[in-house]
């Protein structure tokens, strides 16, 4: 692809993750990286990403400190509002020495369009890259429609009609952008969150991460409310204490701001002894932890949030050849196809006996886990998506300006 000249700075702001643990926009800013663009991140800091400014792999990063991990409504308003006065003044930094032509902004929040209105004063374009559908997420973290949640669906059109091009990742967003953002279709693009499979290795089965048991489930992604552990944890307990099956293990990957609850909820379903929690780890154990599973699950419950969004964990469980159990959401069931049994929603029941129907069948588990690592090679790994992204970029910086 050829950069317009002159047009080849780019700053991309995230709040929620740093880099490059953030593995989406650590792809797009290695793709660009590689396709002639100039890129600055500016993100938070995070566990093992402490450094204010590094450069890795020809990205500059600019990292502030996250003022507060939030667990309530109040609480997001005061961490959303300090992390932009701080990417505010990094922007600024930005500016001043690197220079950019074009703010990639990644949400959540839908906050960061104000910072791009500043900038779009002096001529710079402006990316949305729609992670989240923060009015249906802030639904699904607090179960109500108050005055924070028209706040949310108020700023989601704001960002919308500040964009000159939006990046959704699948085509339930790609609707939301036209229908509740007013986006033209031919300035909505989608670029799915796939797997890199260039980092993503099946490695050789650790059988002492089975915890002398026979079976291993594994989980990786965020532990939060959406999430659905607290299912996946009662689903456990009806496979161990109704069904007898004391032959699984179950391990759960991944940070979040209910670890702590799900940890004592644990304990009270008394099945502390077959579920692990690792908290965050490196990638080399997280990988050897999905080649040792027999299962993958997905236990994000059903509602409007999780139906629409495409979730990374499913990809990469694809991309590693393993069979999945989730609850029968819109855009899982498109992401995975057959290479994943589909619970009824929200019913742990059947999701138990769903993962016990693919233990007991070995035959199954590897058919579901080839088709699964094949559909991601035929159209769903990242490879496929960096075209898609190099466009919504042609178009950005090709297209009529839209006004502040």
């Amino acid at each position: 692809m050829t950069v317009l000249p002159g047009k080849n700075r780019v700053l991309i702001i995230v709040e929620n993750l740093p880099c490059p643990f953030d593995r989406r926009v650590w792809q797009e800013a290695l793709a660009l990286r590689a396709n002639g663009y100039q890129v600055s991140i500016i993100c938070p800091k995070g566990r093992g990403y402490d450094k204010g400014y590094e450069v890795l792999e020809g990205v500059h990063i600019y990292r502030h400190l996250l003022p507060l991990e939030a667990n309530s409504a109040l609480g997001y308003g005061l961490e959303y509002t300090l992390s932009l006065l701080l990417e505010f003044s990094l922007a600024v930094r930005v500016a001043l020495t690197r220079g950019f032509d074009v703010i990639h902004g990644c949400n959540p929040p839908d906050t960061i369009f104000l910072i791009a209105r500043f900038f779009k004063l002096f001529g710079k374009r402006f990316i949305f890259d729609h992670h989240d559908i923060n009015p249906e997420l802030y639904e699904a973290k607090f179960g109500r429609r108050d005055v924070w949640y028209r706040l949310l669906c108020r700023l989601e059109r704001w960002t919308f009609n500040t964009a000159d091009v939006s990046i959704a990742t699948n085509e339930s967003y790609r609707q939301i952008a036209m229908e509740r953002g007013g986006m033209p279709p031919e300035k909505v693009f989608v670029v799915r969150s796939g797997a890199d499979l260039s980092r993503v290795h099946l490695l050789p089965p650790r059988n002492e991460l089975r915890r002398n048991k026979r079976f291993l489930v594994g989980y990786v992604g965020v532990i939060g409310k959406q999430e659905g552990l607290d299912l996946l944890l009662e689903s456990v307990a009806y496979l161990r204490q109704k069904l007898g099956r004391s032959d699984v293990q179950f391990t759960v990957v991944g940070d979040g701001t209910e670890l702590a609850n799900l940890r004592q909820l644990s304990r009270r379903l008394n099945i502390d002894g077959c579920v692990e929690f690792t908290g965050r780890i490196p990638d080399a154990a997280l990988w050897e932890i999905i080649s040792t599973a027999d299962v993958c699950v997905n236990p994000d419950r059903a509602n409007e949030m999780n139906d629409k969004s495409t979730m990374n964990k499913i990809l990469e469980y694809m991309a590693l050849g393993k069979p999945i159990v989730q609850f029968d959401l819109t855009e899982g069931r498109f992401s995975a196809g057959g290479a994943s049994l589909y619970a009824r929603p929200n019913d742990t029941t059947d999701f138990a006996l769903k993962i016990c129907e693919l233990l007991d069948n070995p035959q199954r588990r590897d058919a579901m886990g080839a088709l699964g690592r094949a559909r991601v090679e035929g159209g769903l790994a990242w490879h496929h998506q960096v075209p898609r992204l190099l466009a919504a970029y042609t178009v950005a910086m090709t297209s009529n300006r839209q006004d502040p």
